[in-house]
């Protein structure tokens, strides 16, 4: 009797452009048991190149300050070419300008590169899992810059009742499991909420959903 084949492992590619941070993490991702890091990038381009030859990842880390193509001005790039990666932006950069950016762009996460090695491992799981990594420091200086943009005149985008009840409790910083335990739905009920959110916003990421209802005071409009 065969035994099953064992799950595989999530894919995912680093793009950095220093050579010695790029070897050490990807040495670290794959020192994981539960990761796979078979591509490590200099720069988007490169990274862009290899999605029309390769099968996309299932996350993607990302920095900002690259050589030529930037990371945020990658992201809309990446997104393009493979729609259902999560993009994880890791770098030294805390301008709160640069992070509602980067959100807003489509990251599905922002940690600064000084994060614990495993906490990186473990925020490609939780993003996996439907959640938005986020260095602390980091979150408050985005609900800094949220609160210094007033929307002028909010939208309602045609949400209904229940998807403005999921879009509110993403906002709190639920995940999807606590989401469907909160208003006692099936985790496949809520997924097809998210996804009508999405589509209704023209998002594409949790990150740039959440980002878009605070900016523009979605959840406050009659």
């Amino acid at each position: 009797m065969k035994s099953a084949a064992a799950p595989a492992k999530p894919v995912v590619w680093l793009i950095e452009d220093h050579a010695d941070s790029r070897r050490v993490l990807a040495r670290v991702l794959n020192r994981s048991a539960t990761l796979l890091c078979p591509c490590a990038f200099a720069s988007c381009e490169e990274a862009l190149a290899a999605l029309k030859t390769k099968p996309a990842p299932d996350v993607v880390l990302l920095d900002i300050g690259l050589p030529g193509m930037n990371g945020i001005e990658g992201i809309p790039h990446l997104k393009a070419l493979a729609p259902e990666t999560h993009i994880i932006i890791l770098t030294v950069f805390e301008d709160q300008e640069k992070v509602f950016n980067a959100i807003c762009a489509g990251a599905s996460g922002y940690l600064l590169k000084n994060t614990d090695e495993e906490a990186i491992a473990g925020a490609v799981h939780e993003v996996l899992d439907g959640g938005s990594p986020i260095n602390p420091r980091v979150a408050r200086l985005v609900l800094k810059m949220f609160a210094s943009r007033a929307a002028p005149s909010p939208q309602e985008y045609g949400l209904s009742s229940r998807e403005r009840e999921v879009l509110e409790l993403m906002v709190q910083g639920l995940i999807k499991k606590e989401i469907a335990d909160r208003l006692s739905l099936s985790y496949h009920t809520v997924d097809n909420h998210l996804r009508s959110i999405y589509g209704k916003l023209q998002v594409h990421t949790r990150g740039g959903a959440v980002a878009k209802a605070v900016s523009e005071g979605i959840l406050h409009s009659v």
